[in-house]
C-alpha cells in the first residue's frame, strides 16, 4: 500500500517567542471536515426553537481546538518535537471531544433527521453491538487503549513519517474520546444508562494508566530516533529531554485536561440527585393530599429507582 511520506524541513526556525503565534500551516482535510461539521450543526441548530446557545458554543469550541492543533505551531511543529505530538494527541483525545460530546449532536441529528434516518438511528442505537462498545469498561478501553498503543509500538514513528497514517491516528483519536464522552455525558441519547459514580473510577483509572506511560516515555529507550536525527534539529532540547517533557505534557496534561469534564460530572451528579429528590417530594405530597395510606418501610424502599437496586430478597 502507498502512503505519503512526510517531508522532514531541517530549517524550521527555532519554536520560541513570537514562532509561537506565527507558525502557522493549512491543514486541508481537517479544516474542511470542521467547516462542514460547523456548517451543518449551526444550520440544524437553526432550525430548532429552543436549542441551548451554550451547546452550539460547546461543539464550535470543539471543533475550534481541532484546527488549531492541527493549523498552528501545533501541525507545523507535529513532527518535529516529541513534546509538541504529545500535545496535540492529548487535546484530540481529551478536549476535542469533550466539547463535541457537550454540543448533543445526536440529539439534534435525531430532531433534524428524515424520519427513516431517524428511525434507523433508534434502531442500531438500541442493538447489542451499540451497548456492548458503550459498556463502562469498553468505554475505558477507548479511553486507556490509543495512547498505550501509539507510544508503546511502532505506529508512533509511522504515524510521524506518514501523512496519511498520521491523519488515520488523529481520527481515531477523537472517535475514541467522542465515544467515552458521549456515553459519559449522557447529554445525548444512549443504548444504555451510565452511574455516574462508574464515570469517576474510569476517570481514575485514566489518571493511573497515564502515570505509567509517562513513566515509561520518562525511563524508557527514545521513540523514533531515527526520525528524529533526520530532523538535524540543532535548537531547543535535545532528543531524551523533549521525550521527558512530552511524558509530562501525556501525563499531567491529560490530567489537566480531564478535570472539566470530572466538574461537569458531578456538577450533573448533584442535579440528578436534586430532581430525584424533588420527584421523591411531590409523590409523597400527592400521596399526602388524596389521602392514600403512607407507604409502609424505610424511605429508600418507596424511591422507584432505589428500590430497584437494594429490593429485599426472600
Amino acid at each position: 500500500m502507498h502512503t505519503e511520506h512526510i517531508e522532514i524541513v531541517p530549517d524550521l526556525p527555532p519554536l520560541s517567542g513570537a514562532t509561537y503565534l506565527t507558525a502557522w500551516t493549512l491543514d486541508v482535510p481537517a479544516v474542511i471536515v470542521a467547516l462542514a461539521l460547523g456548517v451543518a450543526y449551526v444550520l440544524a441548530a437553526r432550525r430548532q426553537e429552543n436549542w441551548a446557545g451554550a451547546r452550539t458554543s460547546a461543539f464550535l469550541c470543539g471543533l475550534a481546538t481541532l484546527v488549531f492543533v492541527t493549523c498552528s505551531f501545533l501541525g507545523k511543529y507535529d513532527t518535529t518535537l516529541f513534546w509538541v505530538r504529545a500535545t496535540q494527541n492529548t487535546v484530540l483525545l481529551m478536549v476535542t471531544p469533550l466539547l463535541l460530546a457537550l454540543g448533543a449532536p445526536v440529539t439534534l441529528l435525531m430532531r433534524t433527521a428524515s424520519p427513516g434516518l431517524a428511525n434507523w438511528l433508534r434502531k442500531y442505537g438500541r442493538s447489542g453491538f451499540a451497548r456492548f462498545i458503550t459498556f463502562p469498561l469498553s468505554v475505558t478501553v477507548m479511553l486507556i487503549a490509543p495512547f498505550l498503543i501509539i507510544y508503546l509500538t511502532p505506529l508512533y514513528e509511522l504515524s510521524l513519517d506518514s501523512a496519511l497514517v498520521g491523519g488515520l491516528v488523529r481520527t481515531a483519536l477523537v472517535l475514541a474520546g467522542f465515544l467515552y464522552f458521549y456515553s459519559r455525558v449522557q447529554l445525548d441519547p444512549t443504548p444504555r444508562e451510565g452511574s455516574h459514580l462508574v464515570s469517576v473510577w474510569i476517570s481514575f483509572t485514566e489518571v493511573v494508566f497515564d502515570g505509567a506511560l509517562g513513566l515509561v516515555l520518562w525511563l524508557g529507550p527514545l521513540l523514533a530516533p531515527a526520525h528524529y536525527a533526520a530532523v538535524h534539529r540543532e535548537w531547543g532540547p535535545d532528543q531524551r529531554t523533549d521525550q521527558i517533557i512530552g511524558a509530562g505534557v501525556l501525563w499531567i496534561g491529560g490530567d489537566v485536561a480531564g478535570l472539566p469534564f470530572v466538574g461537569a460530572l458531578f456538577i450533573r451528579w448533584a442535579r440528578d440527585d436534586e430532581k430525584r429528590a424533588k420527584r421523591l417530594d411531590r409523590k409523597l405530597d400527592e400521596e399526602a393530599e388524596s389521602g392514600e395510606a403512607p407507604a409502609k418501610g424505610l424511605w429508600w424502599e418507596n424511591d422507584p429507582e432505589l428500590a430497584q437496586r437494594f429490593r429485599r430478597r426472600p
